[in-house]
């Protein structure tokens, strides 16, 4: 590991620490590492395995102020997305603890006999993991694999590896050694000898349509199974009787919509696109705005913030590059649309106002994933036109639909072509 990654801090721009990252020649030392943990890590029974992880999760809970206090620092997080995220992180590990000793085979009778099936753990499990929410993402990918009596090698993304590192410090205790390896570095470096590795039985990734589109070829070449949680362009539809009361849930669909901006914008599921019917739309924007500017960014270590800062300064570029484009493609600004410039020791932080753009759904800014508090905007005439406009998309991660009528929340729910409904 010749070459080193400065992690910056994304709400002031100063350094937090450097970190080793790997090349292809320590990758493949990490993965025989865990090739061979694997030979005795496979033997643990089921419940010693249940066990262990149930340590892991209350290791989590003992240290979750510091964790979130890293995540902080790590990607930008406010302090109560990282508690919450940090809660969530022993939730899932407590969750997968009971799975193991339900891992049951079949007995399938046939002529003269009877088959036996095991389900068998796969090996050495590659795992790549996004910068939006480190410790949770990892705790996802990490938990199954491990309690079903697998070995992991994980690459956390290079510029968010800070709070994963002091987690697998805090456990090292917990687990035998080559269970989980973690590997720092580039995707050319670290990601693709994972996905191209024969000595890989599994690899799951989280991020970008593109890369994971490749990491399933390189999958595929391989012969081994592949699970990606790719891109997001969410719609949110929001039909005209919400407004057939001044009431909790008329406020609640409210903060649906501005729940684009939790977590900076940096979710894939979070709304991206939302369609409001016409019939309501200006009484619906009245009462949308005034909470959005009401959204207090600063620093991410006061509570009271609400969003922090993005990841790293090539997103928020890439965010920036976005505002533009909405711009020049006649896209009408509501509200935001500037990065945030703060005061004093955050002045160099990574923060964004948190924006709307309207426009039509042909527009780039409502196809492309920007992953940032970065809202594109339309109308729509009634429930054939909100179908067709929210399935207008190459995405389909989850989506949202807000109404009274349960049968139109039925029938939009099976309509949309999205992996999860709200």
């Amino acid at each position: 590991m010749s070459a080193v990654y400065e992690v910056i801090n994304p709400a002031n721009e100063q350094s937090v620490k450097k970190v080793d990252l790997a090349d292809l020649a320590a990758t493949d030392a990490v993965i025989e590492k865990a090739a061979k943990a694997f030979e005795s890590w496979k033997k643990i029974a089921p419940s010693d395995r249940a066990k262990l992880l149930r340590a892991f999760a209350q290791v989590v809970s003992d240290h979750r102020e510091e964790l979130a206090k890293l995540e902080v620092t790590n990607s930008g997080h406010t302090i109560g997305n990282a508690l919450w995220e940090a809660d969530n992180v022993a939730n899932v590990l407590n969750y997968y603890s009971a799975s193991p000793e339900r891992l049951f085979g079949k007995q399938i009778p046939v002529a003269n006999g009877i088959d036996i099936t095991f389900k068998e753990p796969l090996g050495v499990v590659g795992q790549i993991i996004p910068w939006n929410f480190p410790i949770l993402m990892a705790a996802w990918k990490l938990a199954p694999a491990v309690v079903a009596g697998n070995c992991v090698v994980l690459k956390p993304a290079e510029f968010t590896p800070i709070s994963i590192l002091i987690l697998m410090e805090i456990i090292a205790d917990i687990l035998p050694p080559g269970v989980i390896n973690i590997v720092n570095g580039y995707g050319r470096d670290v990601g693709a000898p994972l996905a191209n590795s024969r000595r890989i039985g599994k690899i799951a990734f989280t991020g970008s349509t593109g890369t994971g589109r490749v990491i399933a070829q390189a999958a595929a070449s391989n012969l081994i199974p592949a699970t990606l949680e790719l891109g997001g362009k969410s719609p949110n539809v929001f039909f005209e009787d919400i407004a057939d009361a001044d009431d909790d849930f008329f406020d609640k669909a409210v903060e649906g919509l501005v729940l684009f901006a939790f977590n900076q914008g940096e979710v894939c599921t979070c709304p991206s696109r939302a369609l409001i019917q016409e019939s309501i739309y200006d009484k619906f924007m009245e009462r949308v705005l005034p909470r959005v500017a009401a959204i207090k960014q600063g620093n991410p270590l006061d509570p009271n913030t609400m969003i922090g800062a993005q990841a790293s300064q090539d997103q928020l570029n890439k965010i920036m590059s976005y505002m533009d484009i909405g711009k020049q493609e006649g896209a009408k600004l509501l509200i935001g649309g500037e990065r945030n410039m703060l005061s004093g020791a955050l002045a160099d932080g990574y923060y964004i106002q948190p924006t709307l753009l309207k426009g039509h759904n042909k527009m780039r800014v409502f196809q492309e994933e920007i992953f940032g508090p970065v809202l594109a905007v339309t109308t729509f005439k009634d429930e054939a036109d909100a179908l067709a406009i929210a399935n207008d998309t190459i995405f389909g991660l989850g989506s949202g639909v807000w109404t009274r009528d349960g049968s139109r929340a039925y029938r939009m729910g099976r309509g949309i072509k999205a992996g999860r409904v709200w």
